[in-house]
């Protein structure tokens, strides 16, 4: 059996990260609370690649989701699919690098 454990990091990541989600949601029939809501039993068909299955029958990504900076993980919590990832998954500063490269390899993120 495969597991791919999702990886998005920075601004940029999370952002493309976000409508990846969104894609494999609909690709496997996954509604945004996690729960299968598809119309065919194809759907589900490998869904443990991307997906642990947890209490309830519900679907909750296996990804890890960080960030310098909150902004950019409540803006994914607040999004249509944010309650589909579990809390302790988001790992972020409080400080950000103000899209500053040198600032976040040699300070922040150092």
């Amino acid at each position: 059996m495969r597991e791919i454990l999702h990886v998005q990091a920075g601004q940029c990541g999370n952002q493309i990260g976000g409508k990846f989600w969104e894609v494999v949601c609909d690709e496997h029939g996954i509604d945004p609370t996690g729960n299968y809501a598809g119309n065919s039993n194809v759907q589900l068909e490998r869904v443990n690649v991307y997906y642990n299955e947890a209490s309830g029958g519900r679907y909750v990504p296996r990804a890890v989701l960080m960030d310098l900076e909150p902004g950019t993980m409540d803006s994914l919590r607040t999004g249509p699919y944010g309650q589909i990832f579990r809390p302790d998954n988001f790992v972020f500063g409080q400080n950000g690098a103000g899209n500053n490269w040198a600032k976040g390899h040699y300070t922040e993120g150092a």
